[in-house]
């Protein structure tokens, strides 16, 4: 009995804790928020979300850096979303974990994770900026993201895989089904939250990026024309609108919380998305 009354304790204080900890980070995130609304709510307006800058962004909108934002992330997870997730499924179904290729991809991507994204940048400008003759552009910049987005993408997606239970494998290849017909009809279904959840990170990551993009797509707040045009990012934007524009701080406040509104609907987007797909594969139709 006083074992078990020991155990009870024990439970109750450690769920407390995790709703003190669940309150904790809320509370931080409200914070920010209500931050932010108290010091960019009064600046936003569709004017803003349309017009181009002036005045080095004290006056007019964020339409451009809008679009080169949405570019730039778009270049980054259609470069990186395919080999990110076709390296995935080739380490948690193919390669042995003890392996010699597995050591190694695996020991490249901890590195990749480690790097500090103005290296990224540095090496952004000298490989796809300058050797490929991209310049700054959106295309450059992008494809720099899509390099600092490989270790989130594969070991999110590796670690999905990895959790499907091996019964699932094992009642697979009972009827008679193909690794493949497995992977695709049993495995991915499976591991989709955590797929999902390595993509917002890695959503969140692009969108958020200022140093890797300064020295790669570029400074130019105009519309762009192309992927070879450069574009400044909304996160760039601001970060330049708060230290080096005077009287800059209200539109640098409404332009993050732009940014936050933004990820705040693809974040949820994709999980309705992802929610409604499972859905759609449990229930027969």
């Amino acid at each position: 009995m006083r074992h078990a009354a020991k155990n009870r304790w024990r439970d109750r204080w450690l769920r407390w804790l995790v709703y003190a900890t669940v309150a904790m980070i809320s509370c931080v995130f409200l914070w920010i928020l209500f931050d932010l609304v108290r010091g960019g709510v009064a600046h936003l307006s569709w004017g803003f979300l349309t017009d181009s800058p002036r005045d080095a962004g004290r006056a007019g909108g964020i339409g451009p850096i809008l679009v080169s934002t949405l570019l730039i992330v778009s270049v980054a997870l259609a470069s990186a979303l395919p080999l990110a997730w076709s390296t995935a499924i080739l380490l948690a179904e193919f390669v042995p974990t003890a392996s010699w290729p597995g050591r190694v991809i695996r020991f490249s991507l901890q590195v990749l994770a480690s790097v500090p994204s103005i290296v990224f940048g540095l090496f952004g400008n000298a490989f796809f900026s300058v050797y490929l003759g991209m310049g700054f552009s959106i295309l450059s910049g992008g494809l720099t993201l899509a390099c600092m987005l490989l270790p989130i993408l594969v070991s999110t997606a590796e670690a999905g895989l990895r959790s499907v239970p091996a019964h699932y494998r094992l009642s697979g290849a009972a009827l008679g089904l193909s690794r493949m017909a497995v992977l695709f009809q049993l495995l991915l279904p499976a591991a989709l939250p955590a797929w999902v959840a390595g993509l917002l990170l890695g959503i969140g990551r692009a969108a958020a990026e200022t140093a890797a993009l300064l020295f790669t797509s570029g400074y130019v707040d105009r519309m762009p024309e192309s992927l070879l045009d450069s574009g400044r990012a909304l996160a760039l934007h601001i970060f330049d609108l708060s230290m080096n524009v005077p009287g800059g701080d209200a539109p640098a406040y409404a332009s993050a919380l732009v940014l936050v509104i933004l990820l705040l609907l693809i974040n949820t987007s994709a999980l309705l998305l992802a929610q409604a797909w499972q859905r759609k594969r449990i229930v027969p139709s």
